[in-house]
């Protein structure tokens, strides 16, 4: 099945939408066979600013309005609690209250931009879009990551180069409470980091303070720029390591 075909037969979709290379493709292709695909941002503290950016500038590009649904995530205590499945807590909350807004507006199927590189194993947040029937039309259609950047970049979307990214909450170790400052602080160390050129990092927190992980390429640049990333995290963070094991980018 190719995807023309998918949105032949769901003409009208609603489309969780991220904002990143996968689902900014998938609502191109949607548009561009002619279907009516409505995105839906669902905006909580685990998203970070420039994500919701990223998806208003796309929107704007391809002239299709973006619904922003604000939703607390903090609020559920099987979420912030963050056991190991912690994602399929997180994405059975965001999905269902994303799915109820887009039946009141009569959009159905739900859609998201899982592709067919992504494990369909038995992952915590495949689970929950498995229990809510959300489609994945690039997986069904055997869209690798490859050739979504492909047809992203054929098509003059800006994201088709944009690293894959995992929200804050990932940041923060699996049985540690997630809270309202530490998601803050790291959003706001990751920004910092970003304005000294890093690019498809991670700030993870530690017992004792952070710890950066960056790419293979960019271990030199952490070296070369030690005083400007201290200045840029000694405040909100009492240790601050580098792990020399470098960073693997996951597409």
């Amino acid at each position: 099945m190719t995807l023309d075909e998918f949105f032949a037969r769901n003409p009208r979709a609603a489309l969780a939408f991220s904002g990143g290379v996968d689902s900014a493709c998938l609502l191109w292709a949607g548009l561009q066979a002619g279907a009516e695909v409505r995105p839906y941002f669902v905006k909580t503290p685990f998203q970070p600013r420039f994500e919701l950016e990223d998806a208003r500038r796309l929107c704007k590009q391809l002239d299709v309005d973006l619904i922003v649904l604000d939703y607390d995530i903090l609020d559920h205590e099987t979420v912030t609690s963050n056991p190991p499945d912690r994602c399929y807590h997180c994405k059975r909350q965001m999905l269902s209250r994303l799915r109820e807004r887009a039946a009141a507006d009569g959009f159905s199927p739900l859609l998201d931009g899982t592709n067919a590189s992504d494990d369909g194993g038995d992952r915590p947040g495949m689970r929950a879009l498995r229990e809510l029937e959300v489609r994945s039309p690039l997986r069904e259609c055997g869209l690798t990551k490859d050739r979504i950047r492909e047809l992203s970049r054929a098509a003059g979307l800006f994201t088709w180069d944009k690293p894959s990214y995992a929200c804050l909450a990932t940041r923060i170790p699996a049985g540690r409470t997630i809270t309202r400052e530490d998601l803050e602080r790291i959003e706001q160390g990751e920004e910092a980091l970003s304005g000294l050129g890093f690019r498809d990092f991670r700030l993870r927190l530690t017992a004792e303070g952070a710890k950066l992980q960056v790419l293979e390429d960019q271990l030199p640049l952490a070296l070369e720029r030690r005083r400007e990333i201290l200045f840029a995290l000694e405040r909100d963070f009492s240790e601050i390591t580098l792990d020399l094991r470098p960073r693997v980018p996951i597409d």
